[in-house]
């Protein structure tokens, strides 16, 4: 891929700032709202089934993460997630944990039946999962499975029609026909909670500011790798992992086109 084609989207989701409709982990909810914020979106958490519908049809990109995920909250999830499919704005689908369980692996697979997913950003045995493989996900941290990311991330894409993002050491993405890997990222994104259900806000606020999910996706899966691993380069003496998460908000903050091409790698 050609850096220049992502430089100037840090600037249109600033011009732009999305509203960025969040059904999404109790867990992180507070973290998806402030790095919407950092990148330049605009957040709103709306959760109840009486308004999940109108609230979509004033966003720009909807965000649905299975982390915390109850039949109360799956409801209002198809609501608005069918109510943007309408509006024509991007779902953007974190399928959390999916593989850990039976309840939670077959309604992310009714989900996908029911709405119009843009954009698939999990980690490998979740995407396994999600497409019909068999792979023990270990709470909501990958398990092992039987094939290559690169050749799951491209399965994926082209059984789900959608954008696939496979989280890990490296990041792998694909629109069915391309595959771009991300090499940049440390250990310690996947030591603070929530880094994972972040980036899919990060790919949101892209997707909800310009018309192309794969330089969204690209877009917003190598701001998160990059930050941190620009965050563990400032890290000094006996600080850890609460010092990084306040670095990591930091650098998405700061984050732009020219900073990114500097440092970012992709293959």
């Amino acid at each position: 891929m050609n850096k220049t084609n992502i430089i100037p989207l840090f600037a249109k989701v600033r011009e732009k700032q999305p509203l960025i409709h969040h059904i999404t982990n109790n867990v992180t909810i507070n973290d998806c709202a402030n790095v919407t914020l950092a990148i330049g979106g605009s957040p709103v958490m709306a959760t109840g089934i009486e308004e999940v519908a109108d609230m979509a049809q004033l966003a720009d990109a909807l965000v649905i993460n299975f982390g915390t995920i109850d039949n109360t909250m799956y409801q209002a999830m198809i609501l608005a997630g069918q109510s943007a499919n309408r509006k024509g704005i991007p779902v953007i689908f974190d399928p959390v944990g999916v593989g850990a369980t039976r309840f939670r692996t077959e309604l992310a697979r009714e989900f996908i039946k029911k709405v119009k997913v843009t954009i698939v950003r999990g980690n490998a045995s979740e995407i396994f999962s999600l497409v019909g493989g068999d792979a023990q996900t270990r709470g909501v941290d990958a398990g092992e499975i039987s094939i290559t990311k690169e050749s799951l991330v491209l399965k994926a894409a082209q059984q789900l029609h959608a954008v696939t993002v496979i989280s890990g050491k490296e990041d792998v993405i694909s629109d069915g026909s391309d595959i771009i890997t991300v090499e940049n990222g440390d250990i310690l994104l996947s030591r603070v909670t929530g880094t994972g259900c972040m980036t899919a806000s990060l790919i949101a606020c892209f997707a909800g500011a310009i018309d192309n999910p794969f330089f969204a996706a690209v877009a917003g899966m190598s701001v998160m790798s990059l930050a941190g691993e620009l965050a563990r380069e400032q890290l000094v003496g006996h600080e850890g992992l609460g010092t990084f998460r306040v670095k990591l908000m930091d650098e998405i903050t700061n984050m732009s086109g020219e900073k990114w091409e500097a440092r970012v790698r992709l293959t």
